[in-house]
């Protein structure tokens, strides 16, 4: 049986530090404060919102949430990201991707100011996590993959670690993270040939394909650690799943990550912990 890398103790753990962060910041005047750009109501938008906004309210960062129609023009929408730039009282913007299809979503991505974006969603914050910079933020769900890896001790130095999945939310930034980690990385994807022989061989394995219960056991060996990204409804069981057909992984690998109280729960409060890292930068800055 593998032991499952349950999420509550590490959001805990993370939930303490921003605490005291808050109470540092709070003592300077500042209410660290997030807002959430929603473009239309789209479920999947509107649950990680509700749980955005309860993880913040748990911890003391206040929230601000602007809602467009699904049918805002792309100026609307830059109007309100602009709006947020100038917006002191505001520390971290979170916007919500994908965007409705008339949107470009690159050029909207790159109307946030730099210093607010929470998510790494910017040209400027992905070239601080592609060059190993310390300066800015990491994307929320890549830094919350690590900070699961470090509750748990698990040493990525020298191990040999495959990222199955490579979109810029999770496989490519965590990739890079970890190889700044001087863990030997593989990144597979749709057109990796014989893929379970590669994640058999691997110590520690990253799934994010957004594929429901994808991996299956002839991709899992024993020793092994799971680290599972995904999360997905599952219309026949009636209920969430990872990437990972977990029943079948699980009596093979040493450790995995549950879904759901998993990943998802701690990028919640990697999202959290960013905001109030922002407002202390942006303080930091008044300073100077």
């Amino acid at each position: 049986m593998a032991e499952i890398l349950k999420c509550a103790p590490v959001v805990n753990a993370l939930s303490e530090k921003t605490k005291a962060d808050i109470k540092y910041l709070e003592s300077k005047g500042i209410s660290p404060t997030l807002a959430i750009v929603r473009v239309g109501e789209k479920p999947d938008d509107i649950s990680y919102e509700r749980n955005a906004t309860k993880r913040c309210e748990s911890v003391g960062v206040g929230v601000k949430s602007v809602i467009l129609p699904v049918d805002a023009s792309q100026d609307e929408l830059i109007r309100s990201i602009n709006n947020l730039n100038i917006d002191t009282s505001v520390h971290g913007v979170l916007l919500f991707r994908p965007l409705p299809k008339h949107l470009d979503e690159r050029v909207v991505c790159e109307a946030l100011c730099p210093s607010k974006d929470i998510d790494s969603i910017t040209m400027h914050s992905l070239a601080n996590v592609f060059t190993g910079s310390d300066d800015g933020l990491k994307p929320c769900t890549a830094g919350a993959v690590l900070e699961i890896l470090d509750f748990y001790n698990i040493d990525c130095t020298g191990k040999n670690i495959v990222v199955v999945g490579r979109s810029l939310v999770v496989g490519k930034p965590v990739a890079i993270m970890l190889l700044s980690r001087n863990a030997t990385v593989t990144v597979c994807h749709t057109r990796t040939v014989d893929l379970s022989s590669i994640t058999k061989a691997a110590e520690i394995i990253i799934v994010a394909t957004g594929q429901p219960e994808g991996l299956t056991r002839e991709y899992f060996s024993p020793g092994q650690v799971v680290i599972d990204v995904g999360i997905n409804w599952n219309d026949a069981k009636g209920k969430l799943c990872g990437d990972v057909m977990f029943d079948e992984a699980e009596p093979v690998v040493s450790a995995i990550t549950p879904v759901p109280g998993g990943v998802g729960t701690v990028t919640t409060s990697v999202l959290v912990s960013n905001v109030v890292k922002a407002a202390k930068m942006q303080l930091d800055q008044q300073l100077v």
